[in-house]
């Protein structure tokens, strides 16, 4: 697939290469905005903006590749269950990043559920946003470390 840059003529080995890039799946504005603000001031991270809804989620990450992706379970349209299987399904299209999910459906039932679809990591919405920038940090220095 190409990408922008490759259609540009530049060289497709860039210095972000060592940086994680991240992909938000959520549908509340205020924590677009919040959790967008945090992921970018984390060093080591490229924020890839956000996705509202199922079908934009799976738009961008055919387009761009990402290394992380959090996801929520309530969207706009569609479901965060829906991303997570479509990303099982086909990891040719879709890559295969780290998948964080980030509910207030954080009950055990919800947990396995994701953890069946490839989830990596998951965070309850109300009480761990921390630990969530904690993920995202320790998954930064990871990678730049292998890089």
């Amino acid at each position: 697939m190409k990408t922008a840059h490759s259609e540009m003529g530049a060289d497709p080995i860039r210095p972000s290469d060592s940086l994680l890039r991240v992909l938000l799946i959520e549908d509340s504005l205020l924590l677009q905005e919040l959790l967008g603000g945090l992921l970018s001031e984390i060093e080591g991270v490229e924020y890839c903006g956000c996705a509202e809804g199922e079908v934009e989620a799976l738009q961008r990450l055919a387009e761009t590749p990402v290394d992380l992706v959090i996801i929520d379970i309530e969207l706009r349209q569609g479901s965060g269950i829906g991303v997570l299987g479509m990303m099982q399904l086909d990891t040719d299209l879709y890559g295969n990043p780290r998948k964080a999910v980030l509910t207030n459906y954080a009950h055990a039932t919800m947990r396995q559920r994701c953890e069946r679809l490839g989830m990596d990591a998951f965070f309850d919405k109300s009480l761990q946003v921390n630990q969530l920038i904690d993920y995202v940090n320790d998954e930064a220095m990871r990678k730049q470390t292998v890089a």
